[in-house]
């Protein structure tokens, strides 16, 4: 059973909350330990001021901030409204705590207004581009800065635009060359990788990160998302031998980060659940799991992360009732804050289909499909399709529901109607026998036709072999017949030579004999009666190299040395002992010759024979 996380309603799959030290995330915050000396000159740290006496002190703060630049500016009167906004917010979540437990009813609500809620989420996007598309190009600070907030609106959203905005922070901050700010976007860049569900793209992008000397927050972050990526690829082998393995890397990565947290934040608190849920102590998961629902400061994804976890606890001992009140509240939360990497409302429909609730966990499931596509997260995809069966199961639900209606009233009204569903059930069971046998050939069928592409497949190759035969077997009767004659011809001139005792005239006639001009007419034949065969050879092969690095051939030239190399190795001819033998080249040579042509190919040199093979005869 998949769990909920902080990534996106997975346990293993950890959101990493910024604590207030992250001078990356919070640069208006009053905590100085952490922010780089920069960022924090000729500053003293001071107790905080009401908002009266922070209004009345603005025109002065503009001043500085004008000194400053517009970015501190706006910094400062955003955090007056983020903590208003905190206020009422934490008004309105004690309310809802006191109201009952949401209900299947309330979800299917939600589920209806959820396009409103993505609306409002895009509205709330746009105005963030609006924002980075009027930043100059060359501020840095406050590309970075508008960066953020963008990146965090699309992290559970959309993984395509959270990636590109992942990595326009990583540009940005090695163009400002701060160590911080690039382990900061590494970190983001390895949560769209993992949350995708692309391991090994996620343990590369980690192995770049170097923590020394970074943020503790920063630290704490790395940590918990090496954890959270051992948490996943051991869900994901979940074997006996692989999983423990991971299991326990990912432990001692949380560990890490515990160390790090600042006690009693939601990361430390969600994190030691997870921990003990891992480690199977399921009683200290449930603890702190509830100490976080209790709390009334957390947001709509926080709750759903919680919600969902737990959930997973009590499935686990056999409650599931209390089990789906939980994922129902997940569920509702993840629509309310438009999260799309969840599955809350996936693990809720498995809960209500295992209970007979099919026309929900079909509604349910369909509206996870949605999410996963939306989103883009391969694991999860994968997780939904297979409970995709679920709505055809409805449908045949509803089929034997009629069936076993028309069964009750045959019963009752005539004996005749009975004999009917008798003989009913034997169709029935006939044609379940069919589809079996249906099904058998089918896959005799399959199997006939792979057996028949693997025929076809040898038979062109045997055809192409006979054709390369045909032609170099009447080739060589031709050749050896000239060369007979040849031989014949030089005989009768020897004997008649030796016969006079012409003595120097025998000798004039051996050396007059050019073995290397025959040796090239025999290349020059080979050469045609190749080309013959392979028209297209030149060009297949030129196309497996760069514009400069192709091959011209020279006037009346038909084949060059390395062209010949690899035409006797599309004749079949790969040992490079024969290949030196026929051009009378030695084995070093051949092997020069191959290693230097393959280096300048665009393939890869283990892949290049193979594509010669492919090239086609006429």
């Amino acid at each position: 059973m998949a769990n909920d996380g902080p990534s996106g309603n997975r346990p293993v799959v950890g959101f990493v909350q910024p604590p207030a030290s992250c001078y990356i995330c919070n640069m208006y915050q009053p905590s100085p330990r952490n922010r780089p000396r920069r960022f924090v000159q000729n500053r003293r740290f001071r107790p905080r001021r009401t908002v009266a006496k922070q209004v009345r002190r603005w025109p002065a703060d503009i001043s500085r901030m004008r000194e400053l630049g517009y970015f501190f500016f706006k910094a400062k009167f955003t955090g007056i409204l983020a903590g208003l906004l905190l206020t009422l917010s934490l008004a309105v979540r004690c309310q809802n705590n006191t109201q009952p437990s949401p209900t299947l009813a309330d979800l299917n609500q939600a589920i209806e207004r959820s396009a409103q809620y993505d609306d409002e989420k895009e509205r709330a996007i746009a105005l963030l581009k609006s924002d980075l598309l009027a930043s100059r190009p060359d501020d840095l600070e406050l590309l970075f800065h508008r960066y953020q907030p963008v990146y965090e609106q699309y992290k559970v959203f959309n993984y395509d635009s959270a990636f590109h905005y992942a990595r326009e922070l990583l540009r940005t901050a090695l163009r400002l060359h701060d160590p911080s700010r690039i382990v900061y976007a590494r970190l983001k860049t390895g949560f769209c990788l993992l949350s995708s569900g692309m391991f090994k793209e996620t343990l590369d992008s980690l192995k770049e990160i170097n923590i020394t000397g970074a943020p503790d927050s920063l630290k704490a972050e790395y940590y918990a998302l090496m954890g959270r990526y051992y948490y996943d690829l051991g869900d994901f082998d979940n074997d006996a031998y692989n999983t423990p393995v991971y299991i326990a890397l990912g432990n001692k990565y949380i560990d890490s980060a515990l160390q790090l947290y600042p006690p009693g934040s939601f990361s430390a608190t969600y994190y030691k659940g997870l921990k003990a849920i891992k480690t199977g102590n399921r009683q200290s998961a449930m603890n702190h799991l509830r100490e976080l629902l209790s709390r009334s400061d957390l947001s709509d994804h926080e709750l759903a992360v919680t919600a969902s976890t737990l959930s997973d606890i009590y499935i686990n001992n056999g409650q599931p009732d209390t089990a789906i009140q939980l994922l129902i509240r997940a569920a509702i939360a993840d629509i309310r804050s438009s999260t799309k990497e969840t599955a809350a409302i996936f693990n809720l429909a498995q809960l209500l289909y295992k209970k007979g609730d099919v026309k929900n966990a079909s509604s349910y499931i369909e509206a996870a499909i949605r999410d996963a596509s939306f989103y883009g997260a391969r694991q999860r995809k994968v997780q939904v399709s297979a409970i995709l069966p679920l709505i055809e199961g409805e449908k045949i639900s509803r089929v034997e529901a009629q069936k076993r209606t028309l069964v009750t009233y045959s019963v009752i009204t005539t004996l005749l109607l009975l004999i009917v569903i008798v003989l009913a059930i034997v169709i029935f069971r006939q044609v379940n026998k069919l589809k079996i046998a249906q099904r058998k050939i089918t896959e005799a069928h399959e199997k006939l036709q792979a057996a028949n592409g693997r025929l076809l497949e040898a038979n062109n190759k045997l055809s192409e072999a006979n054709k390369i035969k045909e032609e170099y077997i009447g080739y060589f009767f031709n050749a050896d017949s000239e060369f007979f004659a040849k031989v014949e011809k030089f005989k009768k001139s020897l004997e008649q030579k030796i016969a006079y005792r012409r003595w120097e005239d025998l000798i004039s006639l051996v050396n007059n004999t050019d073995l290397k001009k025959e040796k090239e007419e025999l290349l020059q034949n080979f050469d045609k009666i190749f080309l013959k065969l392979f028209p297209d050879f030149i060009q297949g092969f030129n196309t497996l190299f760069k514009e400069e690095d192709r091959i011209q051939l020279k006037d009346h030239e038909f084949l060059n040395t390395d062209l010949r190399i690899f035409a006797l190795i599309r004749m079949g001819i790969h040992e490079n002992e024969k290949i030196a033998r026929i051009l009378e080249y030695s084995v070093n040579t051949i092997n020069t010759y191959k290693t230097r042509i393959k280096n300048k190919s665009i393939v890869p040199n283990e892949e290049f024979e193979q594509r010669i093979m492919e090239i086609k005869t006429l």
